[in-house]
Formats: structure tokens, sequence, C-alpha cells
């Protein structure tokens, strides 16, 4: 199946709500295996990048990720410009939800317009690699002044097999309450959208604003990689 048909085909209305309530949904089974190995293996391709990141010289974490360049590889290309225009009219009904003037466009092409109007003219999307005592640190993707409120991570190794521990993590910071983690579990192939920055709660007077961050647990045996989709480009 396409990845157009694939990603169309997908519950969007559970995924909203998940989005919702949440902050995050975990969508199963989005990448097929072959497809999984092939973007993993592509990680030792430095023709395929624009930058590598070792994150322990910056205090990030233990691990290193990879931005890719443009011409982005096909699948993800394809895997970006079509989730979009899913989760716009999500992020758009948050914006609703918070009493925020920002709107987001229809579809990717429009959105990287605005971003190169603001000087965000480089590709996002990434991949990561970790190995035993790898990690990730509490953190927010949003790299400049324009920033898409959802973005995706790909889980291209297989828990329990290829790795042990890793686990996604999430950190939600309410307003004058002591942060919740919840933690994540997703299988090879599967999708996790979840909140770049912010999302909306309702309160007893209406929705508040609610931070949340993300990060990974320590890798305790094996190797993991991940592929990132960030919709906004970066300066």
């Amino acid at each position: 199946m396409e990845i157009k048909e694939r990603i169309d085909n997908l519950n969007w209305a559970d995924i909203k709500a998940g989005m919702d309530a949440r902050g995050y949904a975990i969508v199963k089974n989005v990448l097929a295996a072959d497809e999984c190995a092939a973007l993993a293996n592509q990680y030792i391709d430095d023709g395929l990048y624009r930058k590598t990141v070792v994150m322990e010289r910056h205090h990030y974490g233990r691990g290193e990720y990879k931005y890719f360049k443009y011409p982005l590889p096909a699948i993800i290309q394809q895997l970006r410009e079509h989730v979009y225009p899913h989760l716009a009219p999500i992020a758009n009904n948050w914006m609703e939800m918070l009493n925020k003037p920002t709107r987001f466009a229809d579809t990717l092409d429009e959105l990287l317009q605005y971003c190169h109007q603001h000087e965000q003219l480089r590709p996002t999307p990434l991949i990561l690699q970790y190995t035993e005592g790898g990690y990730n640190a509490m953190h927010q993707d949003l790299y400049g002044e324009v920033f898409f409120p959802i973005q995706s991570v790909f889980i291209l190794d297989e828990p329990g097999i290829d790795y042990e521990g890793g686990e996604f993590i999430l950190l939600e910071q309410k307003p004058r309450e002591q942060s919740r983690a919840m933690v994540l579990k997703p299988g090879k192939g599967d999708m996790i959208l979840f909140t770049t920055s912010y999302r909306p709660a309702k309160g007893s007077i209406g929705y508040h604003r609610v931070n949340m961050k993300h990060g990974i647990a320590e890798i305790t045996n094996g190797r993991r990689h991940s592929m990132g989709i960030i919709f906004h480009d970066a300066k």
C-alpha cells in the first residue's frame, strides 16, 4: 500500500481524541519491517545528512543523531507531506481552545513557505541512534520563531529483541501542579504523534496551556534507532 493511502486510512478520529486528551497518540504498524530496516541501515550513509550531533558534547544526553538534508529520502518526504494535513486541523483546534490567533496552513508546502519567509530554511527530519547507556534528556524541538505544535517519531528497531530500555517519555507540566511523566513503549514500525511544546487542557473555567517535553530513557542493552519528523524547518 502506498504511503498516502496508508496514512489516509488511519483512524484519525481516534488519533485526534488521543491528542486532545493526552497530547500524544501511538499508531501501530505504520511502517513495514523492511522500511524500518532500510531507514536504520541508511544511518551510515553520510551523504544523506546535513549535520551530525554527538549528544554528549552539548549535554543533550548520550547518543547521536543526524539531520537529513534536502531533498529528503522519498519515504520521509511522503510521510511528512501526507501526515501533516491530518494534523493541521488538530493544531488549529488547539489554537482556538487557547484563544491564540495562530492558524496553520492546510498543506506542508504552505507551512514551509511560511517558515522560509521567517528565514527558517533547514530541514528538521532526523534519525537517532543510541547504544547501551544512551539516553535523551527532556527537551522540545522548536528551532525558531515558527513551529508546528505536533511532531512524530517512528521506531525502527524492536524493543525486547534489538534493545532493552529506551522507553519514550513525555513530561507534562501543568500550572501550579507537580510534573507528570508518561512512559510509552511503542514497537517497531509504530508512529508516535505528540505535542512539540504544549497542548490545551480543560480546567474549571475553560482551557489552559499545558507544557510538555519529551526524551528517551536509558538503553540498558543493544542498539536503538528512531526517525523523527518535525514539520517546520529550522533557522
